[in-house]
C-alpha cells in the first residue's frame, strides 16, 4: 500500500511518529504542496490530506475510487461534499488531525458514507492502528471537548480567579488529564483552538463554544500562554 501525505512539517513529523515506516509493505510519500500531479497520485493510493480544509475545492481533484482521509477537526464531511458540488465524491474519511492529538493509540475518524467502514477497517489493519468512528460533526469529539475546556480555562484566567499554573495543575490532579488546558492550548496551537471553537460555535450557536476574548487576543497577536 502506498500512502500520500499532504501536510506541513509539524504534522508530517507527527504522522511519521504514529505510522513509522516498517517492513509491512506500506510506503509513504510526503508533500507540503496543495497541488498533486498525476504522476504523484495513483487511483490505488491512500491519501492523508491534512490541508484539505484550507482549500476544500480540491476535493474535486480526487477520483471517486480514491480513498482520502482528511483533517475534519473544523468541518463536517457532508457539508464539505455539498459545498463543493461533487456528484460522486471519493471515499472520504475524516480524522482528528490537530497537533498532539493525531499521534495517539486510537485514530479518531468520521465517515461521509457508512459503506466506507469496510475500507477503513482494511486500511487501519494494514497500518496496525486502532480506530474509533464518531459522528460526522464539526469538531468531531476530542477537539470539541478539549477546545471547550481550554476556552473555559481562559474565562477563569481572564476573571483573575486563578493563575495559569493553578488551573493547569488543578486539571491534571482533579481530572487525571495528561495535560492542563494552557499546556494543551500551546501544543495544539492557539490558532487551531480558535478555529475549532469558531467552527463549532457557528455550527451549534452554543454559548460554551463562544471564543473567550482573552483567547481571541492571544490568537490575533500570535502569542502563546506562558506555562
Amino acid at each position: 500500500m502506498h500512502i500520500l501525505v499532504l501536510a506541513g512539517p509539524e504534522m508530517a513529523n507527527e504522522f511519521r511518529q504514529k505510522f513509522p515506516e516498517t517492513s509491512n509493505g506500506v510506503r509513504y510519500t510526503f508533500l507540503q504542496s496543495h497541488s498533486i500531479t498525476d504522476e504523484q497520485l495513483q487511483p490505488s493510493d491512500v491519501v492523508f490530506d491534512f490541508l484539505l480544509h484550507e482549500e476544500p475545492e480540491r476535493l474535486n481533484l480526487y477520483a471517486p475510487e480514491q480513498v482520502v482521509f482528511c483533517n475534519a477537526a473544523t468541518m463536517q464531511l457532508a457539508a464539505l461534499v455539498k459545498a463543493t458540488g461533487v456528484e460522486k465524491p471519493c471515499t472520504l474519511i475524516g480524522f482528528n488531525g490537530l497537533p498532539s492529538l493525531f499521534n495517539r493509540p486510537v485514530l479518531e475518524v468520521s465517515l461521509n458514507d457508512k459503506r466506507s467502514e469496510s475500507k477503513l477497517i482494511e486500511i487501519c489493519n494494514e497500518l496496525n492502528t486502532e480506530f474509533l468512528v464518531v459522528d460526522d460533526r464539526v469538531g468531531l469529539v476530542t477537539p470539541r471537548i478539549i477546545c471547550m475546556i481550554i476556552n473555559e480555562a481562559c474565562y477563569t484566567l481572564q476573571e483573575q480567579t486563578a493563575s495559569i499554573e493553578d488551573i493547569d495543575l488543578g486539571m491534571r490532579l482533579g481530572t487525571n488529564y495528561p495535560k492542563g488546558p494552557f499546556e494543551w492550548a500551546n501544543q495544539i496551537g492557539i490558532e487551531n483552538v480558535y478555529n475549532v471553537l469558531q467552527a463549532v460555535y457557528e455550527d451549534t450557536k452554543e454559548e460554551r463554544y463562544k471564543v473567550c476574548p482573552l483567547l481571541k487576543s492571544k490568537y490575533l497577536k500570535g502569542e502563546k500562554f506562558e506555562v
